[in-house]
């Protein structure tokens, strides 16, 4: 249920996007852990975004998009201002973005035997300004080098700002209401496709730099690689994701291990949450017809034992294992108004989770 439209008003382009099937589905199956000061209302359930694009802005093919996404608990509003250069040079990004998101990975608390996550009554408000330079790929090989600076203010469930969490721990690196950062981030990536089978592998390592005595000052990094391949009808796909941080860390940027895209069966965050993490996916799917799949599925993720390090212990505080492992089966729909997935995962405390989602919906 939803509806699109796009308006041409002169060189620039404006797509209107609303789409009230997600979030009428979530509304149905999670009780909701949050509510609006002024009560509920009909506009909550509505999930939409806003796209503005301007193909020539100062007449010298300079590009500007504005994005705008609304969601139940969340929005984003993104602005990027690209200048064209040649192909064998760098592309320039200029970005500011600003968005508002429950922090429910490393401050939810699981309930239902951790195969849900609620509010733990912190919200993260961002705002960041910096340039992305994309290098020229090369044979398989693609990379992005980017500098911003980042402005992170916690705040409760009525949006007022907070230093501690509901039980009195910090929430932020510097012990107050905010913390701030500028952020070095070189991002690798390879990718290697043929009829029967695919390779992928990126790699991220972000610096903060200390430009003040109170800015952040740690080193990151997160690797992802997945390999797919062809068994006569059916396609096997594992991958494996990890990574680690030192040096200074507010709690959310901990790793948080749990939930669709980490492992199912278990709530957002609620295997845990660490300055370390390890997290390995395998499926098997199986054609039933040339619309629809079937799919098996094993998924299993640590903190590696680095739970205990994250500022405040969140994760032992809220009684997460640190280890957990989910299994199920499931569904793929394909058809010419998008994709459609249903994941049936049980966790390692034999509690059932039943998943819903929805891509390129027209």
């Amino acid at each position: 249920m939803g509806a699109q439209k796009s308006i041409h008003a002169g060189n620039a382009k404006i797509d209107l996007n609303v789409d009230f099937t997600h979030k009428l589905c979530a509304a149905m199956m999670f009780h909701p852990f949050r509510h609006a000061a002024g009560g509920w209302s009909p506009l909550s359930l509505v999930i939409g975004s806003l796209c503005i694009k301007h193909p020539n802005l100062f007449g010298k093919s300079e590009k500007l998009d504005l994005l705008w996404d609304k969601g139940l608990c969340d929005s984003n509003i993104l602005i990027t201002y690209r200048k064209p250069r040649p192909e064998w040079l760098s592309q320039h990004a200029f970005i500011i973005q600003h968005s508002i998101s429950p922090e429910i990975g490393i401050h939810g608390i699981p309930v239902d035997n951790f195969s849900r996550s609620g509010s733990g009554g912190v919200n993260l408000c961002r705002l960041s300004a910096g340039v992305d330079l994309s290098e020229p790929a090369s044979s398989n090989w693609s990379s992005k080098t980017s500098i911003k600076f980042e402005h992170v203010r916690p705040v409760n469930d009525d949006g007022r700002s907070v230093s501690r969490d509901l039980h009195g721990f910090p929430v932020t690196c510097s012990g107050g209401y905010q913390d701030s950062m500028v952020v070095l981030k070189q991002e690798s990536r390879y990718a290697k496709a043929n009829d029967h089978s695919f390779t992928r592998f990126s790699l991220q390592i972000e610096q903060g730099v200390p430009i003040l005595s109170k800015w952040l000052i740690f080193n990151r990094f997160k690797f992802a690689a997945s390999k797919g391949i062809r068994l006569g009808p059916a396609f096997f796909l594992t991958s494996l994701t990890g990574g680690s941080i030192v040096g200074d860390i507010a709690p959310y940027q901990a790793f948080s291990i749990g939930g669709q895209g980490s492992v199912r069966g278990y709530g957002e965050g609620a295997v845990g949450s660490g300055r370390s993490c390890l997290v390995a996916n395998s499926e098997l799917t199986i054609p039933l017809n040339p619309m629809l799949e079937g799919a098996v599925f094993l998924d299993c993720g640590s903190d590696l034992g680095s739970g205990r390090h994250v500022p405040g212990n969140p994760s032992l505080r809220h009684g997460k294992p640190g280890t957990g492992v989910g299994f199920g089966y499931g569904l793929r729909f394909k058809s010419h108004l998008g994709h459609m997935q249903v994941d049936f995962a049980v966790n390692a405390f034999q509690q059932r989770t039943l998943y819903f989602g929805f891509s390129n919906l027209s």
